[in-house]
């Protein structure tokens, strides 16, 4: 059997469906946004190319491993305009500041409300900070399934942000968590540049069968949702180790958390 002949049948698919393994999976989304202002977060996004036609059968257009591998991530999109820059005092302290000045579309308490400087001896290098922003989204599913966050990789961007945006991955059947977007500033020299609508970053999915679809839905905040995100929200405050509680959260997790809007 050729390659393509391989992803045409979905043998991996087929293999997984005899052991019961769904060939789709429903995942829900919500934002859970305490703040004024809830309308900047913009639904997640399946990905998408706008290429020309392909002009030939073999095209990169048209490879099968190219468009499953594209095809299976979500964009989630910048909320903001903002121009952030490093600056050192006379005694060589770094401050954060906001390069819009009074221009900046962000307001002071706005900025406050979107992201923090982690404390320096959380960094991973004492030259490089991480700044955290919050990002309210969250990713539910009722069946076994991990949500994995990277930076916008499959896009291509004029200026290179001047840092890496780090990654994250845990089970959202489990540990539906809020996310955040964490970047690690590498060339102090440079701003870092947001701009709002543009791809902020990816997600998504592993599952139990490989092959399987993932739906991609708006969640309803339910009261149950409600509830189980309050007995694990903000946990890293008081323990060390967060996946040692899974099992604990999985024991108190009501059978459905799941339900699309509408």
């Amino acid at each position: 059997m050729g390659w393509d002949d391989y992803f045409a049948e979905d043998a991996g698919g087929i293999e997984a469906e005899t052991r019961g393994k769904s060939r789709t999976l429903t995942v829900g989304w919500a934002v859970k946004w305490d703040g004024k202002g809830g309308s900047i977060w913009a639904p997640p996004k399946a990905f998408s190319r706008s290429d020309p036609p392909a002009r030939s059968g073999k095209s990169i257009q048209v490879c099968p491993a190219a468009v499953d591998f594209d095809r299976r991530h979500f964009v989630v999109p910048c909320p903001v305009d903002l121009e952030l820059a490093f600056v050192r005092n006379a005694q060589g302290e770094l401050t954060l500041t906001d390069r819009g000045g009074e221009k900046s579309a962000m307001r002071p308490q706005g900025r406050a409300n979107l992201f923090q400087i982690q404390p320096p001896n959380e960094w991973r290098h004492p030259e490089r900070p991480i700044i955290q922003f919050t990002a309210p989204y969250v990713f539910v599913a009722d069946e076994p399934c991990f949500v994995v966050q990277t930076p916008p990789y499959l896009h291509w961007f004029a200026e290179q942000r001047p840092g890496l945006q780090m990654g994250g991955r845990f089970p959202i059947h489990i540990w539906p968590r809020p996310l955040a977007w964490a970047f690690e500033w590498y060339d102090l020299s440079k701003p870092l540049k947001l701009k709002r609508g543009d791809p902020w970053f990816y997600v998504h999915f592993e599952t139990e069968n490989p092959s399987a679809r993932v739906r991609l839905v708006e969640q309803e905040m339910t009261g149950e949702l409600e509830q189980y995100l309050d007995s694990i929200m903000d946990v890293s405050n008081y323990v060390n180790q967060t996946y040692g509680l899974f099992a604990q959260a999985q024991r108190e997790r009501p059978a459905k958390l799941l339900k699309p809007k509408g």
